[in-house]
């Protein structure tokens, strides 16, 4: 297959994308954040993810991917300056109104690339299924934070709850991907100790080993001025090593996904045109 001079369906010229659908129609189309990351990572860290994970799965299945969604679902964290955040239902008809897009061009394999990790899952799975149900599009969602699960966990050293927001794997994934964004000097060990409530956080490690239920948090519930800064974990643990083996683990099994994907029958599409 002849490649694109680029992954990005932005950066081409409409007959290149035409000839690529000719011969493939994998698209991904990487969804992230502008939340706060603690005192030493900037607010652009789960577009980051996004944006990393979809260019380098692009680049080696020879796929291509859409313009990156920067804004997604993080209410929770306006107590910080800075974060910014959709209602869940626009940013389902957001994602929605850019597949329908795609299908409606001849791509008919989706994959939305998240980087919020889980947290933008919920509005992101209502607008997944909104459109395998309205087109036919085969389309899955390749969360960053579970894609990989046991691979990161292996990676990562902090002790449980050490991997969760802004804390070992992304601040590692930053180091490597955008060092010049990050300040080491500023970054903080803050794991929040677990007690025995349904009510305790959710640890964000490969294996959940406590019951939990569902909480709506506030943006109170993250008190702006707290030692934290905002992390929720072990930032310290941190490396760009560890940073560039978990992103090639992420990419690896993308790469597998479009693969499994490709493998499928070619689904029925209805590409009506979303307006």
């Amino acid at each position: 297959m002849t490649q694109a001079r680029s992954c990005w369906l932005q950066e081409l010229k409409w007959p290149e994308v035409e000839a690529y659908l000719k011969q493939d129609d994998v698209v991904l189309v990487p969804i992230g954040a502008t939340e706060q990351h603690g005192r030493h990572l900037p607010l652009m860290t789960d577009t980051g993810w996004a944006v990393a994970a979809a260019e380098g799965a692009a680049r080696e299945a020879g796929v291509l991917a859409a313009p990156a969604l920067p804004v997604g679902w993080s209410p929770h964290h306006l107590g910080y300056p800075g974060s910014l955040t959709l209602r869940p239902e626009t940013l389902t008809q957001a994602t929605l109104d850019i597949c329908e897009s795609l299908v409606h061009h001849g791509f008919r394999r989706i994959v939305l690339v998240n980087g919020n990790r889980i947290a933008n899952l919920p509005p992101l799975e209502v607008a997944l299924s909104k459109l395998r149900h309205k087109t036919g599009a085969l389309a899955v969602i390749a969360d960053t934070g579970l894609i990989a699960k046991r691979e990161i966990d292996a990676i990562c050293t902090s002790p449980p709850g050490g991997q969760d927001h802004a804390g070992e794997s992304e601040t590692a994934f930053m180091l490597h991907w955008r060092p010049d964004l990050v300040d080491m000097d500023r970054a903080v060990s803050h794991i929040p100790q677990r007690g025995s409530s349904f009510f305790e956080p959710l640890e964000f490690e490969a294996a959940f080993d406590g019951d939990a239920v569902s909480v709506a948090r506030l943006a109170a519930d993250q008190p702006r001025n707290a030692a934290s800064g905002g992390v929720s974990g072990d930032a310290l643990a941190a490396t760009a090593d560890k940073g560039a083996r978990i992103l090639a683990a992420i990419v690896g099994n993308l790469v597998r996904l479009i693969e499994e994907l490709r493998a499928k029958p070619t689904p029925e599409v209805r590409a009506e045109i979303p307006y």
